[in-house]
């Protein structure tokens, strides 16, 4: 005997099929229910500046506020000379911390306390599980090598005011950082002055190559030279998401004043990419401050950066 469907009674079946498909895709092995942190806070460490007035003891260059906004994360600054206890509330409060480039002491400074106890936290929380990413820039580069190695090991170069392409090592292949890169950027960032340095001090590729801890702990993925020293200009940890720059990807985009800072559209894409990538590591993060108002004050919002260009590096520098 034949079965005749109708039409209208063939799509109800189809209907009640695919309710039944939603109803039990959490049940499929093939489902994920990986959560994303789409609000995520940021700190930038502050450091202290180099000549003091009332009310502006420390500062923090806008442009790294920039380039953390640009790819969807709100700053919070993270103070120098601040007791341990409020470093770690804030640290249970924030979903990554960058460490921006400067010219104080990555030995015995404001700057270097705060940012060892943050890596020593980080190190600690991600051991556990609890994903919290660190960044380096120039200064910050520097000193996340200091403390890995606890050894002053950098060596001087002539490397103030460039703009160098990247020499890439084999280990971009596997790299978190560069993998969403498109190729034909990659390619730029290997043949053209897209990278910015503003730094007198270098981490040796021979340096690196010969200290355990530094071999152990950091993927060295580019490399540049000054003409004399070959020196690592940028990593990634292997085992935590840990990573340094020692160019400045936020210059490209938001700083003017310099002539050797590139603003290419791929320079700028460089800004970007990087912004991204970062950003998207603290999206694993999941720590939030107690309340909304506690929130609210720690927020960069509530203060002004103070437009300086004409007699800064910076254009603009938040003071505190």
């Amino acid at each position: 005997m034949a079965i005749v469907v109708t039409a209208k009674a063939g799509f109800t079946f189809r209907i009640m099929i695919l309710s039944l498909f939603f109803m039990c895709l959490p049940c499929l092995p093939f489902y994920s229910s990986a959560k994303i942190n789409d609000r995520p806070i940021i700190g930038v460490l502050a450091q202290e500046v180099y000549s003091q007035k009332p009310n502006q003891t420390a500062y923090i260059a806008a442009s790294y506020v920039k380039f953390l906004e640009s790819a969807g994360a709100r700053v919070v600054p993270v103070m120098i000379n601040q007791p341990m206890e409020e470093y770690k509330k804030l640290f249970n409060s924030i979903n990554g911390i960058l460490y921006p480039g400067g010219g104080v002491s990555i030995i015995s400074s404001g700057y270097e306390r705060a940012a060892k106890i943050f890596y020593e936290l980080a190190i600690e929380a991600n051991s556990q599980g609890d994903y919290f990413p660190v960044w380096g820039t120039c200064l910050g580069f520097e000193q996340l090598m200091y403390l890995t190695s606890e050894k002053t090991i950098l060596s001087q170069t002539n490397t103030s005011g460039v703009a160098l392409p990247l020499n890439f090592t084999n280990e971009i292949k596997d790299s978190r950082m560069f993998k969403d890169f498109p190729a034909e950027l990659i390619e730029d960032l290997a043949t053209e002055a897209l990278t910015e340095n503003s730094h007198k001090w270098s981490l040796a590729v021979l340096t690196h190559n010969s200290n355990e801890e530094l071999k152990m702990f950091y993927k060295v993925l580019s490399t540049n030279t000054d003409g004399k020293v070959e020196f690592v200009s940028t990593v990634e940890a292997y085992d935590y998401p840990i990573y340094g720059t020692q160019w400045h990807p936020e210059k490209n985009a938001f700083e003017w004043t310099r002539p050797y800072i590139p603003h290419s559209p791929s320079a700028i894409k460089t800004t970007f990419y990087l912004a991204q990538f970062f950003v998207s590591e603290a999206r694993k993060n999941f720590h939030k401050f107690e309340s909304e108002d506690e929130e609210s004050n720690a927020l960069i919002y509530n203060y002004n950066p103070v437009f300086t260009g004409p007699k800064s590096g910076f254009e603009q520098i938040y003071f505190f």
